[in-house]
């Protein structure tokens, strides 16, 4: 009864330990397929984020360089309209400096063949002594001409009458013709005078008028030199400007990109450690 109460107990215990090996092998193998399902997991919610970032990464990277290309288009066509307009600026300012030399040319000629003309008219008229005839009065002088001719007609007619009367009038027309010559010479030398007098002013007038001409080119030069000259400050201000915030924004991009790696190291590196108190973990037990 011993030996069989023994036996039994030896098959007992057998079937015990049996039973207690098959459920340690079962939990075992539960806790390695739940470690195993665990890894798999957290690796492909490691790739899948990684992607994620990578992705994201690159999004924002075409993002900056298309707003990057957008803006050197943009500042590319305000150079070119700049550029345009500056062109044309100088067109017009040459055109303009051609024309008011043209036209001091012309004022220039026009007064030299007036000149000209009225040095012929005294050369071939001996008796008119008119040096120029006023540019803005003309009809004036043709009228004071006219006057002048109908004058000295008038005192040749008077000399032929006195040819004629010599004998009947002779000292009455002598008196008469004395006196009617020596007011033709006043009269002449006046006007002799007031032709030598407008003639002066006529010449200051033209040359004030250039002078003044040259004055408001010169000033409008010094203008558009002055102007441009700020325009090229203002765009190198510009420039600088948009360079330094392209260079931040490039070291805010930096630093940001550093920490999301650190930040990925480190989740890396715990979820390693984490991995390895588990496995420790496992074997102690």
């Amino acid at each position: 009864r011993c030996f069989y109460d023994q036996k039994i107990l030896q098959k007992t215990f057998g079937q015990w330990k049996e039973c207690w090996t098959v459920c340690r092998e079962r939990k075992l193998s539960l806790r390695a397929e739940s470690h195993y399902s665990r890894h798999l997991l957290s690796s492909l919610i490691f790739k899948a984020w990684r992607a994620y970032v990578c992705q994201q990464k690159e999004k924002r990277n075409k993002y900056y360089v298309a707003e990057s290309h957008a803006k050197k288009q943009k500042l590319l066509r305000t150079w070119q309209c700049w550029l345009v307009y500056v062109d044309v600026q100088r067109t017009k300012h040459g055109m303009q400096s051609m024309a008011l030399a043209f036209r001091e040319r012309s004022c220039l000629r026009i007064s030299w063949a007036v000149w000209r003309r009225q040095r012929y008219q005294k050369y071939t008229r001996h008796k008119m002594n008119i040096l120029a005839l006023q540019h803005w009065a003309q009809s004036l002088q043709f009228r004071a001409w006219l006057q002048w001719r109908e004058l000295y007609l008038y005192s040749q007619n008077e000399k032929q009458k006195e040819t004629r009367a010599v004998t009947h009038h002779q000292q009455w027309e002598l008196k008469r013709c004395l006196g009617a010559w020596l007011g033709y010479l006043n009269l002449h030398r006046v006007k002799k005078c007031q032709n030598e007098l407008a003639q002066e002013l006529h010449r200051s007038w033209v040359l004030r008028q250039c002078f003044s001409n040259w004055r408001l080119s010169w000033e409008c030069r010094r203008r558009i030199h002055a102007h441009q000259r700020d325009l090229e400050k203002k765009a190198a201000r510009i420039a600088l400007w948009r360079v330094f915030a392209h260079w931040k924004h490039y070291v805010v991009l930096c630093v940001e990109e550093t920490q999301q790696c650190e930040l990925a190291e480190e989740h890396y590196r715990h979820h390693l450690l984490v991995r390895a108190l588990l496995c420790v973990r496992w074997k102690g037990l």
